[in-house]
């Protein structure tokens, strides 16, 4: 019994430091607007942190994404919508700033290239397939020598 309750414990001190983590952020970098910083944490999730690659700005501790989050605060602050700040980030930093890149002729290759690429080697199996010739029997020489060698094993 004593072992459950140290379990609890360990889990109930493992979700308060996630919770205080996310706690811990500067209080002044917040907007005053609970709103408008909920729109802001929305754009938050959707960019990407320069430095790390693989997490949103939300996630990240670099000081860039730090960097970032003031910026899109100060956006949310001054009015701007949801598309004219992500309009901003990516004539900044280009697409990649985005973890969910909009669809476009620019990054067209990075939505349809390895659909692509399953199709061209779908294709080339199938040719290779249809050129290579069905297996026949042996012709009447190759019969007569292989009777040969099996006669001279057998001896």
């Amino acid at each position: 019994m004593s072992r459950m309750r140290g379990l609890r414990r360990a889990a109930l001190a493992l979700l308060a430091v996630t919770v205080l983590s996310g706690a811990a952020a500067d209080p002044a970098d917040r907007l005053a607007d609970p709103a408008k910083e909920t729109r802001a944490h929305a754009l938050f999730r959707d960019v990407r942190c320069l430095v790390c690659q693989s997490e949103s700005i939300d996630e990240s501790q670099a000081p860039l994404a730090h960097d970032l989050r003031q910026l899109i605060r100060q956006q949310v602050a001054d009015g701007r919508t949801d598309a004219q700040i992500r309009d901003f980030l990516v004539s900044r930093y280009g697409q990649f700033v985005l973890l969910t890149p909009e669809l476009s002729w620019g990054n067209a290759v990075l939505w349809l290239g390895p659909l692509l690429v399953i199709a061209l080697g779908a294709v080339a199996l199938w040719t290779r397939r249809r050129r290579t010739p069905e297996p026949t029997g042996l012709s009447a020489q190759e019969e007569a020598a292989l009777e040969t060698l099996s006669r001279d094993e057998t001896n």
